[in-house]
């Protein structure tokens, strides 16, 4: 598949500079990118690529200097306008040669299949369960009892959605997510032994949620555990009990939220965030790589840290934490001189 960048640019909207006959095949970063390549620049740390860069066409902001002499397309979104261009590219590409429901599909008798449903070998859709039209169901997957996953979902190999759990329209669960494992919960007697405490609630994934790789979302002890519609959830991420995530969220890989949190909206997390139970987080909070969260935050802002705190504060902190050598030093030549000037013989 080839197309010219006058197509390139009449299907992004993007304003074209360069030869509008020249042909593009494919898409790359900058450093990697030969002359039949699409490219972006988003980011000013890859800047000193741009004049170096094989591109055919590069994606660019209007407000970039660019250099001379080679094919850009002006946007004011260069990573949207690089990202139509991807999946022009991309939706040509092969995916399953399977089609329909796989004859090892195990499909109990009481299940609703909707129409144009593709059901991968050997997944596995239990009693009562609802699969809406248009969803795609990878190999090995399980739907279990009564869970119902809406319209135009998809669910990649090995991913998971327990009984009782309810998946909006347009839903993805990356390879080995599972939806509706059961919460971390014991009581313990006096002999110090544990026993389980059965998880009986459901978990609620609202529409155009996308889940990753491997993460796992707890079913509610009693009631639900939800995902607000839009949200994004990387990979290896771990959501307990009873949790609500606003609506468009954002989790970076290996976060944690423990049980009975809720966040507001347009909650960012970065990877590896670790926030306590019982606890609120309001709306447009950001939360920087590493922050731990051990109390509500009602203020609206960045955070980062463990406990954390406000950016500014934080980024304060650690101006000091670099200078600490030189403040101990200084304290102990303060301390000498306090002593000589105390000495009885000065």
């Amino acid at each position: 598949m080839s197309l010219t960048l006058a197509q390139l640019a009449q299907l992004s909207g993007a304003t074209l500079q360069g030869d509008p006959e020249h042909t593009i095949i494919t898409v790359a970063d900058l450093e990697s990118a030969t002359e039949h390549d699409a490219s972006f620049l988003a980011n000013p740390r890859y800047l000193s690529q741009l004049a170096k860069t094989k591109a055919g066409v590069i994606c660019v902001a209007p407000t970039q200097e660019f250099p001379k002499g080679k094919n850009y397309l002006i946007s004011d979104n260069p990573s949207r306008t690089f990202q139509l261009i991807a999946e022009t590219f991309i939706s040509k590409r092969k995916t399953t040669g399977f089609t329909g429901v796989h004859p090892t599909a195990i499909i109990h008798e009481t299940a609703q299949i909707g129409e144009n449903i593709q059901i991968g070998p050997y997944a596995v859709i239990d009693q009562d369960a609802v699969i809406g039209a248009g969803t795609s169901i990878g190999p090995f997957a399980y739907v279990g009892p009564c869970a119902t996953i809406g319209q135009n979902c998809r669910l990649h190999a090995h991913s998971i959605v327990r009984e009782y759990c309810t998946l909006g329209n347009r839903v993805i669960l990356q390879p080995g997510a599972v939806i509706g494992s059961c919460g971390f919960g014991y009581t313990t007697n006096e002999n110090g032994e544990h026993t389980k405490l059965e998880q009986i609630g459901n978990v609620i994934l609202e529409d155009d949620v996308e889940i990753g790789a491997n993460t796992t979302i707890d079913r509610a002890r009693f009631k639900t555990t939800r995902i607000c519609k839009g949200t994004k959830i990387d990979n290896l991420v771990q959501i307990a009990h009873n949790v609500e995530l606003g609506p468009h969220n954002i989790l970076a890989s290996q976060t944690g939220i423990a049980g009975t949190t809720k966040t507001g909206r347009n909650v960012m997390m970065g990877g590896q965030v670790g926030v306590l139970g019982h606890l609120e987080i309001t709306d447009f909070v950001m939360i920087a790589t590493r922050g731990g969260v051990s109390k509500t935050l009602n203020k609206s802002g960045k955070y980062a840290g463990s406990p954390v705190v406000p950016l500014s504060d934080h980024n304060r902190t650690q101006v000091h934490q670099r200078k600490i050598e030189t403040y101990a030093k200084r304290i102990e030549a303060l301390e000498k001189r306090l002593e000589s000037l105390e000495s009885p013989c000065h």
